[in-house]
């Protein structure tokens, strides 16, 4: 075990140190900074859109529960964003609304884009590309 390297041999840097002023202070410890604003919840998009329709068309929450053929609970769950609903219980609770899967997805991209074109920091283009389509991922 003589032929064995010493372990300050194997210290390979990534990246230069960075030279170092005698004069200088120290930094001081920057402020909290402010958290970057959260991105919506997918499910919170849907579940608003949800609730919206069904209040617009002045129906209870048992009714359309009933109709969709799902329970009233997981139903109001759902539309306050508090469970992750399949994507058939979303169709069957849109179906109940008058709506397609489509219309609903569609609504909540709508939504999504609304809100996050909101707060799009100034220093950042706007001038994005369209989507035509959806993008749904699980």
């Amino acid at each position: 075990m003589r032929n064995q390297v010493p372990l300050d041999a194997r210290v390979v840097p990534l990246r230069p140190a960075p030279a170092r002023r005698a004069a200088a202070p120290p930094a001081p410890a920057p402020g909290p900074a402010a958290p970057a604003p959260k991105e919506p919840l997918w499910r919170d998009l849907v579940g608003d859109v949800l609730r919206r329709e069904r209040l617009a068309q002045e129906r209870t929450l048992k009714d359309v529960a009933d109709t969709a053929r799902i329970s009233m609970p997981y139903l109001s769950e759902v539309e306050r964003g508090r469970k992750e609903a399949s994507s058939e219980v979303l169709a069957a609770a849109a179906q109940a609304l008058g709506l397609g899967l489509g219309d609903l997805l569609s609504r909540a991209q709508g939504e999504l884009v609304r809100i996050t074109s909101r707060r799009a920091p100034a220093g950042r283009s706007t001038a994005r590309a369209s989507y035509d389509g959806l993008c749904l991922a699980a």
